[in-house]
């Protein structure tokens, strides 16, 4: 009977590690791809794991020619290499938009969404990701609408190095920002709470900063390695 435990246990041991790879093969697999669901769903990919399709530059017809790579399906920003914002080539009004990322220790990037070139600058309303044990600042902190209102205290933010998964819903005026599977942000574009905010805050003086628009999603280049995937939206009626 001992004998029959030990060997079972060394069974164990042994076939753990395998079958850990084979779970995280599985589940690379199945990166930046929908299941029939989520496609009967009206899901779709803002990034196939392969190209850049669908990206480009602020204001240009053409996806940067440095800055950012896609490696094993990921859409990587390449640390100090400055190669510019990217935005999709569609714009969207009301929307869910859902995607992982991952950052270097000390490093600071966001998701912006509500952008438009009418504007000079890719200015929108920012979901901030950073690595927050370098920042004090609650208007700053990741899944925070960046430098205007705070996340909540308990947003349950995974370490850098670490993916975290993160959601932006937009339906009319009204705005939530998720983090890892909690909502820990939510808004109504000009309402008296967000004018206010605004005000103290370095947009104060960007026309319409604030309300709803139509407009891009963008991802920033702050020169900091990150890495996105599972970039996918529905589009809301």
């Amino acid at each position: 009977m001992l004998i029959r435990l030990v060997v079972g246990c060394a069974i164990l041991v042994l076939f753990n590690p395998i079958a850990d790879r084979l779970r995280a093969a599985e589940a690379e697999a199945k990166l930046n791809q929908l299941s029939a669901t989520e496609k009967a769903a009206g899901w779709r990919l803002l990034f196939d794991g392969k190209t850049t399709s669908g990206w480009r530059s602020f204001k240009k017809d053409t996806f940067p020619a440095k800055g950012w790579v896609v490696e094993d399906g990921i859409l990587k920003k390449v640390a100090n290499v400055r190669g510019g914002d990217i935005i999709t080539t569609d714009q969207f009004n009301d929307f869910d938009f859902q995607w992982d990322w991952r950052i270097a220790p000390k490093a600071n990037n966001g998701i912006k969404y509500f952008i438009t070139e009418e504007r000079a600058q890719a200015v929108g309303h920012e979901y901030q990701m950073l690595d927050d044990s370098v920042i004090d600042i609650k208007k700053e902190k990741t899944a925070s609408f960046y430098d205007v209102l705070p996340p909540s205290d308990d947003a349950p933010v995974k370490p850098p190095g670490e993916w975290n998964h993160s959601r932006v819903l937009v339906q009319g005026n009204h705005v939530e920002h998720w983090l890892n599977g909690a909502k820990v942000l939510e808004y109504e574009c000009g309402s008296e709470q967000v004018k206010a905010a605004v005000a103290k805050s370095k947009f104060r003086s960007v026309k319409g900063f604030g309300d709803k628009i139509k407009g891009h999603i963008l991802l920033t280049d702050h020169r900091d390695e990150a890495w996105f995937r599972n970039l996918k939206i529905r589009e809301l009626k």
